[in-house]
């Protein structure tokens, strides 16, 4: 028999009547306000608990950061895309903050050699090659490095450095810029496990930060609260205390990794073997506005065979979706880490000088520049999680869940087995603890 609407909400509602009675009574302090924090603290507050956000920046969104210092063409630090909008929450929470969003394409590329000729090499064999690497890899005992995985196989050894020049860039393009791990890092058993959304990416011409605001809208939200100590029912902060019933930390990897002595009480020991375990990657911006678009202007994406496998070797390009004189360079891994050691003349130096042997010595200067250092950054440590040499899916949700019989949670990028290192990991692992904390 079909049941009546007024008949299904009043069953609904009988359910959810325990877990609002039990969340009537729950306090709870979330460490971050960073999408897993916002998430989280909106799905407990709209349980009926009493939520306070604690945010250490002068800011909301973590490692979403729009930066508005150029008119007209905000510009994100971050996170910039929804990297698959089928089935992604993220989507969602767009649509609710009437986000308006451009789609980037793959195809929408161009390949130039060391000396700036366009070229369209068959890639085909170095991606068997990697491919190859990772399946004899999986065959062993015990994990290695994806690098250490290709270079045991007897092609690479007899490969010429042309060949392999182009096994290094498919490796940056492909592996260590999507996780920010450096090759010899990177697990050759779990370090490409992430899941995916079907459909397109697409960024946000008005800014990432729309997600945030939009999520942070009712919250109770403390900024520049920097958290010093946790003990259960109780932080740190500001130097004076907080309690609740439950502390939900989403600090990044980074900063649980930097920071041990945070925890006035040992973490369970698979939680610590986690947070030692998992690798924090880089992937570092630099954002370069021009006076006008003097480079091909029907490409979203500009990858280089320069001198150096992965330096200034992944471009992107906002003159065919967006209409704007912008150029975005990205590094990674280790290389990410030592151009992060540059000032801002000397990044925007080697940008430069990057870009005229791409185009030509004619290629003109920026009139702006915007730079990140996110391993410098004291709150993240740097931009995401990945699965380094030793690491198993197992060991996030180790990371995930509770703590100290309950008192203390955890929830982030990294803690999604799934959907590590992405923004909708981030927002999916706040939900998630929100659920098993009111379920508990």
């Amino acid at each position: 028999m079909r049941m009546s609407r007024r008949l299904l909400l009043s069953s609904l509602a009988a359910a959810l009547a325990p877990h609002r009675a039990r969340a009537a009574d729950m306090s709870v302090i979330v460490i971050g306000a960073g999408l897993a924090g916002l998430a989280a603290a909106q799905h407990l507050q709209a349980a009926g608990a009493r939520v306070t956000v604690l945010e250490a920046r002068d800011r909301i969104g973590g490692r979403i950061h729009t930066a508005r210092l150029w008119s007209g063409l905000p510009v994100d630090l971050g996170a910039s895309w929804i990297h698959g909008t089928t089935g992604n929450p993220l989507t969602n929470l767009a649509d609710a903050a009437g986000a308006r969003r451009l789609e980037t394409s793959y195809d929408a590329a161009m390949l130039l050699d060391a000396d700036g000729r366009a070229v369209d090499p068959d890639l085909t064999r170095a991606e068997r090659l990697i491919a190859r690497a990772i399946k004899a890899a999986n065959q062993r005992e015990t994990d290695i490095s994806v690098r250490a995985a290709v270079q045991a196989l007897p092609d690479w050894q007899a490969m010429g450095p042309a060949d392999r020049r182009l096994v290094d860039h498919v490796i940056n393009s492909t592996l260590e810029q999507e996780y920010g791990g450096a090759a010899q890092a990177l697990s050759a058993w779990y370090g490409d496990a992430a899941e995916v959304f079907d459909g397109p990416d697409v960024l946000f011409p008005d800014g990432f930060d729309q997600l945030t605001a939009r999520l942070a809208q009712g919250l109770d939200i403390r900024l520049g609260a920097q958290v010093t100590a946790i003990a259960p029912g109780e932080v740190r902060v500001n130097g004076s205390h907080m309690t609740a019933q439950h502390i939900l930390c989403t600090l990044p990897l980074g900063v649980l990794q930097a920071e041990p002595a945070l925890f006035t009480r040992p973490l369970a020991r698979d939680r610590q073997a986690a947070i030692a375990t998992l690798g924090m990657g880089l992937l570092n911006k630099c954002w370069l506005r021009f006076d006008r678009v003097v480079w091909p202007d029907d490409v979203d994406w500009i990858e280089w065979l320069g001198p150096q496998p992965g330096v200034w070797a992944e471009w992107v390009s906002l003159a065919r979706t967006a209409k704007q004189p912008v150029l975005l360079g990205f590094n990674a891994a280790d290389q990410a880490d030592a151009i992060e050691a540059l000032d801002d003349r000397a990044t925007q130096a080697a940008a430069h000088d990057a870009l005229r042997a791409m185009f030509g010595n004619s290629f003109p200067a920026p009139i702006a520049a915007q730079i990140t250092r996110w391993r410098a950054d004291p709150f993240a440590r740097g931009s995401y999680s990945f699965n380094a040499t030793g690491s198993t899916p197992r060991m996030r949700r180790a990371l995930a869940g509770r703590d100290w019989d309950g008192a203390l949670w955890f929830a982030g990028e990294a803690t999604a087995p799934d959907y590590f290192g992405t923004a909708h990991g981030a927002l999916i692992s706040g939900t998630t603890a929100a659920r098993a904390m009111l379920a508990a």
